[in-house]
């Protein structure tokens, strides 16, 4: 057998790490008994500017640690009926930093320790500390401690991963002379003795994985607390200090006002319709329950109101909602306060939610003043699930399933909530599979499970719920308790509640346009959807400037805005198709065109519906924002009408990318071809009525020939361009797996791209003033700032105020379509390293790109750097972020009014 150049070199670079390795352990001497002092230090103290002194002792710091861990499990259960945690987890926590006891760690904390000579301490080590790189410090000795010491299945690994990761110990054994020797480790078990003794416990049993993550965030939030500023006088007497402790970090339980109707808790007259009526008979513990009711119809008040009554029955310790997009988080989040401002008592102060994305932090929603109980500490971002109530992307709930650092943190803080994810149907192979992991671990820990859609199949329905279903009835409930019985129920729905839509398939652009243009000049307010943002700008190009010679208003809304004009963007026109608008909507006909972020959770309310050609399921969604709510004022001429851009059937499945364009690389052909089959006849539907039969015509499984078998084993198996079915799903499955290496949250993949995207800081000018030590910004409305080159000239509050200025300045984009990345020294010449985190100075590019806009409206590179080898850029208040690939000889349409 040969072996290649580059598995050769790995050899040797392996050799020389373990010899190199070895050569740095040998100088430690196997320390002699009298050697090891009689105490052991966690923390160094700082009391006052003369320098620090050796603090807190490791037995001191785990028992206050183990103690916090006991008060926690005490308010957990004081919430709940149930008990989440298994007896004795407290000697877990406390255990969590059994490993410095060793010389390593010793010596690191005399060497931080100024105050003290060396031979005025106690004991005296002869060691190097920078050797526990090599076991990822401290953590990896609590690990081979605690198995040398017999603990039981699971705390071993617990104890080795409180720093949000397990350690790389598998070399190691608790004697080895790295740790001290045999001397060392009975030193160590002397302390988890006394631990023992001090709670009174044996170690736990541990059940299963799901309830060792459980104990790991437990075990790792109790640390945190346990190290903050209140204990770090070693003067001070602890014990008291645990409640005080606690409750500065938020751990308070919620007063609710219970025995509220459904009406008192949404507002008089809200009275529940029978598919929420039913569906509150059923929810009555932990366990997984599935909503599929018709668009429009209530599912979110369903499930809030079902959360509200667990809650009030100790049957639930908290709420997080879970949405697939930001901007539908922000828009819940608005409500999801409203309700909880119904359901808790006035002094309560968890009145106000967490809301949870990557851009949540721009938003206000800080939980009121630095003051107020546990608000700053829970707005660290690995910390937002403990907070009590939580509102965000189902992304950072999939991250506790996910081998993510501290993603155990995130199961601890899910635990006995009630978890609601909105708009299952959404996610692809890759995502569905986490999102199956996630369900599974929420049943474990006593959660919850709401799932809403409206627009399930029957085989991803058994998959969430993890049983066989015989039901396929439409609107249904589907019940599965935590006791293990499973009901199914079909909802009867009145005559009256039934809506038909006239459906239309065309193949002719032009003719959509007209019939757009004309329903808004008659005063109707009508959506367009694309699958594409390049397909939307386009659209929009082709209505814009006749629309406003017909006095109709003319909007879109994308991805590839920035955030502050995004944010305007929704925040107009959001609220001009909702229920917020209902006053203004005579005013003027209207067109808002858009892509896939119209179709999910909004609650906004079209006239008259226009869609490209989509899968069944995506394009029942965007049918559910047409004549939405029935109080909605509509013109008189206005009737319940989709018009469909669709390619003839026969000519798309020979040619699929031809026939459906830019749609074939967003959506699987297959899917495609099979959804244009169900609708390719249809010239009226009724929902709810038919909602579940198109469905299952377009998902049921079949044999298939010629052509269509291909584009078949392309969906299940991939092709040069895409991954398949159960690629997706193996990749997922390695997100999942313990034994890999644990991904910070930033590489933590929880939904699946052919292609990387990365953030893009648009400005008008940059200028840098080396007297003043500044740098002079001109943002894209002509705003100017200035941005100290010396981090410590202004305030922490002045530069959150600068990094939320500066990132509503960036567009999201695909990393092909975005300027050339600037060398990681120019962006910090500019001091944007001050405001942003741009990567490790060993990375080959920095996270961020930096380009500027001229007054043509068109992007280059910084101080006439480069700006991309494929595309012209261009970026407007209207478009947005807009390419053109070079060899194109066509013109930007700028016929803009």
């Amino acid at each position: 057998m040969s072996l290649s150049p580059s598995l050769l070199n790995g050899i040797f670079q392996g050799a020389r790490m373990l010899k190199r390795r070895s050569k740095e352990e040998t100088r430690i001497t196997p320390p002699h008994e009298k050697t090891i002092p009689t105490q052991f230090y966690a923390k160094t103290y700082q009391p006052d500017v003369a320098g620090r002194r050796l603090g807190r002792t490791v037995l001191d710091h785990c028992l206050i640690v183990g103690e916090i861990a006991k008060e926690l499990m005490r308010r957990s259960q004081a919430i709940t009926s149930f008990a989440l945690f298994p007896q004795g987890a407290e000697l877990v926590a406390a255990a969590h930093d059994i490993g410095k006891v060793s010389p390593t760690f010793q010596k690191k904390l005399l060497q931080a320790t100024d105050t003290l000579q060396e031979g005025e301490h106690p004991f005296t080590i002869e060691v190097n500390p920078v050797l526990e790189r090599n076991w990822d410090g401290h953590a990896g000795v609590t690990q081979v401690a605690l198995e040398a010491a017999g603990a039981s299945d699971f705390v071993p690994e617990i104890g080795g991963q409180h720093h949000g990761f397990s350690p790389s110990v598998s070399m190691y054994s608790a004697e080895a002379d790295v740790f001290g020797g045999k001397p060392w480790q009975q030193a160590r078990e002397i302390l988890l003795k006394k631990m023992q003794k001090h709670f009174a416990t044996d170690w736990p049993t541990i059940e299963s994985p799901e309830q060792a993550r459980l104990v790991a965030g437990l075990t790792t939030v109790a640390d945190w607390i346990g190290s903050g500023y209140i204990f770090d006088d070693p003067a001070v007497e602890w014990k008291n200090l645990i409640g005080k402790a606690i409750d500065m970090a938020g751990f308070v339980g919620p007063n609710y006002k219970c025995d509220q109707n459904f009406d008192e808790v949404f507002g008089q007259g809200f009275k529940p319709y029978p598919v929420q009526e039913h569906f509150l008979q059923l929810v009555n513990g932990p366990g997984v329950y599935v909503l599929e009711a018709p668009m429009g119809t209530g599912k979110t008040e369903a499930g809030l109101y079902a959360a509200y009554r667990l809650l009030c029955q100790q049957q639930a310790s908290g709420i997080y909602f879970a949405l697939p997009t930001q901007l539908t988080s922000n828009k819940i989040y608005e409500r999801f306060n409203t309700f909880l401002h119904s359901i808790l008592e006035q002094d309560c102060p968890h009145r106000k939610a967490l809301l949870l994305h990557g851009k949540a932090w721009l938003q206000d929603t800080e939980l009121g003043g630095e003051g107020q109980p546990g608000f700053p500490w829970f707005n660290l971002k690995k910390r937002g699930l403990l907070a009590p109530f939580g509102v965000g992307t189902l992304d950072q709930a999939l991250m506790a399933a996910m081998n993510v650092r501290h993603g155990f943190v995130r199961a601890f803080g899910l635990a006995g909530k009630v978890v609601i994810l909105d708009e299952v149907h959404t996610y692809d192979a890759y995502t569905g599979t986490i999102i199956d992991a996630l369900v599974t671990l929420l049943k474990e820990l006593h959660c919850t499970v709401i799932i809403l859609s409206a627009t399930l199949n029957q085989d991803r329905r058994q998959e969430l719920v993890a049983a066989t279903l015989q039901e396929k009835g439409f609107p249904l409930i589907t019940s599965w308790h935590a006791d293990g019985k499973l009901i199914e129920k079909k909802v009867p729905v009145l005559v009256s509640d039934h809506q038909s839509f006239s459906i239309k398939l065309t193949g002719a652009f032009e003719e959509l346009v007209e019939e757009a243009l004309k329903r808004a000049e008659q005063g109707q307010q009508v959506l367009w959807i694309e699958n594409t943002v390049a397909e939307a700008q386009e659209s929009y190009l082709d209505m814009a400037s006749r629309s406003a010679q017909l006095g109709v208003s003319c909007g879109l809304l994308h991805s590839r805005f920035t955030a502050n004009h995004r944010q305007r963007i929704e925040d107009h026109w959001v609220s001009l198709y909702g229920k917020e608008g209902w006053t203004r909507r005579g005013e003027q006909g209207r067109i808002l065109v858009g892509t896939q972020v119209l179709e999910q959770s909004l609650d906004i309310d079209a006239d008259f519906l226009v869609s490209r050609f989509c899968p069944s399921d995506m394009l029942l969604q965007r049918i559910g924002r047409l004549w939405r709510h029935k109080g909605t004022p509509r013109q008189q001429q206005a009737q319940r009408e989709v018009w469909v851009l669709a390619p003839d059937l026969e000519e798309a499945v020979e040619n699929p990318v031809k026939c459906f364009g830019n749609t074939a690389w967003v959506y699987s052909p297959y899917v495609l071809c099979r959804s244009l089959e169900v609708w390719r006849n249809l010239r009226q539907m009724t929902i709810p009525a038919d909602i579940r039969p198109i469905i299952e015509e377009t998902y049921i499984e079949r044999e298939e020939e010629g052509l269509m078998a291909r584009w078949l084993y392309e969906l299940k198996n991939g092709s040069r361009d895409r991954k398949g079915r159960e690629a997706l799903r193996q990749l997922a499955r390695i997100t999942l797996a313990r034994g890999g290496k644990t991904l910070p949250e930033a590489k933590a993949q929880t939904r699946y791209n052919e292609g990387d995207t990365t953030e893009v800081l648009l400005l008008k000018s940059v200028n840098l003033d080396a007297d003043k030590r500044v740098t002079h910004i001109t943002l894209l409305d002509g705003a100017h700032l200035q941005l100290p080159w010396d981090k410590i000239n202004l305030e922490k509050k002045a530069w959150r105020d600068l990094s939320v200025t500066l990132t509503g300045e960036m567009v999201c984009v695909r990393s092909h379509h975005a300027p050339l990345p600037p060398p990681m020294n120019t962006l910090k010449r500019l001091a944007l390293q001050n405001c942003f985190y741009l990567g490790r100075p060993e990375w080959d590019e920095p996270l961020l790109r930096l380009a500027l806009v001229d007054e043509a409206e068109v992007v280059h590179g910084y101080q006439g750097a480069p700006l991309n080898e494929k595309y012209t850029i261009q970026y407007n208040d209207d478009l947005g972020y807009r390419t053109k690939k070079k060899e194109q000889e066509r013109t930007w349409k700028t016929d803009l009014t």
